[in-house]
């Protein structure tokens, strides 16, 4: 197996969140506890996950996003210029037994000048670092939200025409925070980062597609866009960090949002998002076939995400290996991997699984690799 990440059995990053860190989050909304005791149980969860991870046979190793309500909310909300509000719209997520989860998600608006006035994740990246074992190949990894979480949902009605009347200049600034961050992350010793995306997966719908269309946007040139935005957010990276991509359906209670394969995006994903690897959902129909794998150029990594996070049942390893066949016939086997095609609890609501079973499943994902890999 490969000694660099992404790692033949490697996994998103979330996990359910304890229910202590869940009691002590409340208590902390209702001022019953201070700011420095809620981050004393988070920190007692994290290193209890982070031996869970490395017990299980994983090499990434995350804080299980244990200290985020939402996987991109908590991240944006502290570059400067950014404001959280109440929700304006209901979300109506799917299940595949054709119930659905409604969740007014907040609103994140530009409001000002985005700028990054003090590191985000260094603090949560140190203590990580500090109960990772420091044993190669073992590494700490951070997932961040892309940049395009800032833009996508809002569009233009989304940034304050006052603040930024060129958007190329709200697009210099937005990059230019991200690499302050990474720049600080990397000094903290980092070099495992992920970048989670939800709009370049939406924007394989069709339906996603047309909306966009009709608010005025290209959807391609969105596409071309949301690459350059993360080529510029990492572009002064250190040579040894590893950078990838995370592609998301929507993971909200074991729903989902949207659907279609990779193929609209792929060749301009693929080749033109200078990282070094794409987690990309194939946990079942709605992700389309592996044809779009045609277009992985040598030198990058596809993490396939032929697994599912959204259920308790342990999928088959005769039927996940012969998938992995099928992929390996669009792009060398060498170049792909294995996970789950999202984390466990993208939101502190969790998917609708137990504790045990997402361990269960994440040793399937590592027995699997081993067979497939060595």
């Amino acid at each position: 197996m490969p000694q660099t990440p992404p790692f033949r059995a490697d996994h998103v990053g979330s996990f359910l969140r304890p229910a202590a860190v869940m009691e002590a989050r409340q208590r902390r909304g209702d001022d019953e506890i201070s700011a420095a005791q809620l981050r004393e149980v988070e920190d007692a969860a994290i290193a209890d996950v982070v031996r869970r991870q490395q017990d299980v046979g994983l090499h990434g190793i995350t804080d299980g996003e244990f200290r985020r309500f939402m996987f991109h909310l908590d991240f944006l909300e502290q570059l400067d210029g950014v404001t959280v509000s109440e929700g304006d719209f209901l979300a109506r997520f799917r299940r595949d037994d054709g119930t659905e989860v409604e969740f007014s998600p907040p609103k994140v608006s530009v409001t000002g000048t985005i700028g990054h006035g003090e590191s985000i994740q260094g603090d949560d990246y140190d203590f990580l670092a500090s109960q990772v074992a420091d044993t190669p190949p073992t590494t700490a990894k951070v997932s961040i939200p892309a940049p395009s979480m800032l833009h996508f949902r809002g569009g233009r009605k989304g940034i304050d025409t006052d603040a930024y009347p060129d958007l190329d200049v709200f697009f210099d600034d937005l990059t230019a925070a991200y690499r302050a961050e990474v720049a600080d992350l990397a000094d903290r010793g980092l070099r495992y980062l992920q970048l989670d995306d939800t709009n370049l997966a939406y924007l394989c719908d069709p339906e996603v597609r047309q909306q966009t269309a009709d608010r005025g946007d290209d959807p391609d040139e969105l596409t071309h866009l949301y690459c350059r935005l993360v080529n510029d957010a990492i572009r002064d990276r250190p040579d040894d960090m590893v950078a990838t991509v995370h592609l998301c359906r929507g993971n909200f209670q074991s729903a989902w949002v949207s659907q279609g394969g990779y193929e609209p995006v792929a060749e301009i994903l693929l080749n033109e998002m200078m990282v070094d690897g794409f987690f990309l959902e194939y946990d079942d129909e709605r992700s389309g076939d592996f044809a779009p794998l045609r277009h992985l150029p040598a030198g990058k990594q596809v993490v396939l995400g032929l697994m599912s996070s959204k259920h308790a049942a342990v999928e088959d390893a005769d039927e996940v290996k012969a998938r992995i066949g099928e992929a390996a016939q669009y792009a060398d086997l060498d170049q792909l991997a294995l996970s789950h095609q999202c984390g466990f609890s993208s939101t502190a609501h969790g998917n609708t699984i137990e504790p045990d079973d997402q361990w269960r499943k994440l040793e399937q994902v590592v027995s699997i690799a081993a067979d497939v890999w060595g």
